[in-house]
């Protein structure tokens, strides 16, 4: 092979050795590893040809237990949520925590902000630690550094958002039919002007919520005003200003729907300086919905978070079987500000 060129073999079966990468990059170990550590007296061509080869051989360095021979030795599990602040993800962690911790394990939380890059970088440094699994909230459509683990062995589980390029267990809520539920209930009290405030369109989860709300109003033969959707709003602050566009046009909705509870907060503090609000529902429970008086479609992220795990575990455990989609039920949960049909004359 000659100097400077890519190694040309496939990955050996298991987790590649240290050893290995430095046959393959025609090197001493000790070379190697300086290399793959960024340490000084390595000339860059030495560094590129090592790190070609670690990468053809699908090895990662064991940053959280250099001692450990197998993966199966590891007691951590790791986790991507896209936001720490936001109780729905508390719930599907502490839940998680608490199954893995019954079986012996610990589990260790990353968060990618709806990054995918910071997502893509997190999940990396997972693999580097070995760790025995990963739960996964994904804001990407490709997970490459995954499909390389996955075919090393590795156990992963997607929770709440569908893994679209990779065959893995994953479990998720029914987002069709509880927005088809929140919609029919408004529908119920006499709306016909529905608006709908969402978060980040890209979303399998917004996608499918907003599919329930069009299945819904067309199941009703009612006409769909694309003006009523505003589905980009990204956090509260920006479902705030959507509500405040919508209720500022000649013609607003009565009733609004909002995709997740971010939205449902930023709708409740734009409600909150009217006389009379439109009558409000949102997808996931919220914190205090029955001292708000807010009607929601509840899911129970708790229930998301175990079930994500024990599977995980099953897969940890050799369970072989083939990939699993658990869809987690929801439920219609009404309250004052969904109560009052709409007037006669107010109706379209």
């Amino acid at each position: 092979m000659a100097e400077g060129a890519a190694p040309d073999r496939p990955a050996p079966p298991g987790h590649p050795t240290l050893r290995q990468v430095a046959e393959a990059a025609g090197v001493s170990i000790k070379t190697a590893s300086r290399a793959l550590n960024d340490e000084p007296h390595v000339a860059p061509r030495t560094s590129e040809r090592v790190r070609a080869a670690a990468d053809a051989l699908g090895y990662r360095r064991n940053l959280l237990a250099r001692d450990l021979r197998t993966r199966s030795a590891s007691t951590a599990v790791g986790m991507v949520i896209a936001d720490a602040a936001n109780p729905f993800y508390n719930g599907i962690s502490l839940a998680a925590g608490a199954t893995l911790a019954e079986a012996g394990m610990l589990l260790f939380l990353g968060f990618s902000d709806e990054d995918p890059a910071l997502e893509a970088r997190t999940v990396q440094g997972f693999l580097e630690r070995r760790v025995a699994g990963l739960l996964v909230v994904s804001s990407r459509t490709e997970h490459p550094e995954l499909r390389s683990a996955i075919q090393q062995g590795v156990p992963v589980v997607f929770l709440d958002r569908p893994a679209r390029d990779l065959a893995v267990d994953q479990v998720l809520f029914d987002n069709i039919g509880g927005a088809i539920s929140a919609i029919q209930h408004l529908l119920a009290q006499g709306h016909r002007r529905i608006g709908v405030i969402g978060d980040h369109g890209a979303l399998p989860t917004h996608r499918e919520r907003i599919s329930g709300v069009r299945r819904a109003l067309r199941e009703a033969s009612i006409e769909i005003d694309e003006r009523l959707l505003l589905t980009d709003a990204q956090d509260a602050a920006g479902a705030e200003a959507a509500l405040e566009r919508l209720l500022a046009s000649p013609d607003p909705p009565t009733a609004v729907f909002t995709t997740n509870n971010r939205m449902m907060v930023g709708a409740l503090h734009a409600c909150a300086r009217r006389s009379s609000p439109p009558a409000l529902i949102g997808f996931d429970d919220l914190e205090l919905a029955d001292v708000l008086g807010t009607s929601v479609v509840a899911n129970s992220p708790e229930e998301m978070g175990r079930r994500g795990a024990a599977m995980l575990l099953e897969r940890i455990g050799g369970l072989t079987d083939r990939p699993r989609r658990v869809r987690l039920p929801t439920h219609l949960v009404p309250h004052r500000s969904t109560a009052t049909s709409v007037p006669r004359d107010a109706e379209a």
